[in-house]
């Protein structure tokens, strides 16, 4: 008698066994590849199919280290801008380009997974490759702008500056920004140092560049004042340097002349005249009278609510302090405020002039009449 099974038998029995593990590994699939991407990267979106949700969980399991690993650890914020209506698909692949994330098609998967492709608001943002996927994808859900126009006016002094930090969106304390300038660290200074002839101990005012910035709302006391003095250095160039020299002025004497003719020149094109006024005054042995340094000297006029007392009596011009180009000679030993580019071109290239004196003209427009002597300065004077 035949006791051997059919061969069909033997061959159910193996596909039964296929099956088993095939459904083992299924079911172990079902459950530890979802659990396992709600650990990395929480839960999905309700709004998800079953076949979508599987797809994108296998890419985000494969895709682990790429969405949530800084593309470049070193990398500088970038300005990045989302209009109105753009596609989740063109963002991505912006971000890209950009170079703030690998891979525009697992960004993609994360933020479809996470049901944020229909919450991307456009806007405004400083975004870097220091920050993972995960967390760009994150920022780009709030439409609060990540960084601040903040506008230096020319002539401001440091403390003018500060008292604007309140309100300008940046997290800087206007005392903690003023003693940083005054002492500056070495933080605070550009990578090459402060321009040559420029001691840390003459403080940063003067090379606080005026004009408008754009910055992180992150941004720290230091990094606001580094990046002031780097556009200084940037825009003040070796040609206007050898200027200054010709002249017999240092980059520093060079900064406190311009700060005086800054403060001087209402009308930006009398400033290459002011400043051969005073150029006349320093060749022959003059004062340099100007009523801008003793405001200076004075410092806050809590009446006037102002850095800048005016009019000016006769007891102020008699204020004793170095800074009142009234009473000592020569340049006062620093800045009065921090001068525009215009104002330091003016001092390195000044107009070729015979004036020793100017004053305001009585017409209200701002300008001002130049004479050669003192006896047409008094005819010029305002009924």
């Amino acid at each position: 008698m035949n006791n051997s099974r059919p061969a069909w038998m033997g061959c159910l029995v193996i596909l039964f066994f296929v099956l088993c593990v095939v459904s083992g590994l299924g079911l172990t699939a079902f459950y530890l590849v979802p659990n396992a991407v709600e650990q990395q990267f929480g839960a999905p979106s309700g709004r998800l199919g079953l076949l979508q949700l599987v797809n994108l969980e296998w890419q985000l399991l494969s895709a682990q280290t790429d969405l949530q690993t800084p593309l470049d650890a070193q990398g500088t914020e970038k300005q990045f801008t989302i209009t109105m209506g753009e596609s989740a698909v063109a963002v991505a692949q912006r971000l890209q380009e950009a170079g703030l994330v690998r891979s525009a098609d697992n960004f993609r998967a994360y933020i479809v997974y996470k049901g944020y492709d229909t919450a991307i608001q456009a806007g405004e943002y400083v975004l870097s490759p220091r920050q993972s996927a995960v967390e760009i994808a994150q920022a780009l859900q709030d439409a609060t702008p990540q960084a601040v126009e903040f506008n230096v006016l020319a002539g401001w002094r440091v403390e003018e500056i500060a008292r604007s930090l309140p309100t300008s969106g940046l997290s800087i304390s206007p005392e903690g920004f003023m003693q940083l300038v005054a002492n500056p660290p070495r933080s605070a200074l550009p990578a090459g140092g402060l321009p040559i002839g420029w001691d840390v101990q003459d403080g940063l005012e003067g090379l606080l560049l005026p004009g408008s910035y754009r910055l992180a709302r992150s941004l720290r006391a230091d990094e606001l004042a580094r990046e002031m003095v780097t556009q200084f250095e940037k825009q003040v160039t070796k040609e206007m340097i050898d200027g200054y020299a010709s002249r017999g002025l240092s980059l520093r004497e060079a900064v406190i002349l311009a700060s005086i003719v800054q403060r001087e020149a209402v009308i930006s094109d009398e400033q290459s005249l002011i400043a051969s006024v005073f150029y006349n005054r320093i060749a022959a042995g003059m004062k340099l009278e100007s009523d801008p340094t003793v405001q200076y000297a004075i410092g806050f006029n809590s009446l006037q609510k102002t850095w800048w007392t005016n009019p000016l009596s006769l007891e102020d011009l008699r204020v004793d302090s170095p800074y009142n180009t009234y009473q000592a000679a020569g340049l006062p030993p620093g800045p009065i405020c921090n001068p525009s580019l215009s104002a330091l071109r003016a001092v390195a290239y000044p107009a070729q002039t015979p004036y020793f004196y100017f004053r305001a003209a009585c017409d209200g427009s701002g300008k001002h009449n130049f004479s050669k002597t003192f006896e047409e300065h008094l005819q010029k004077g305002c009924p």
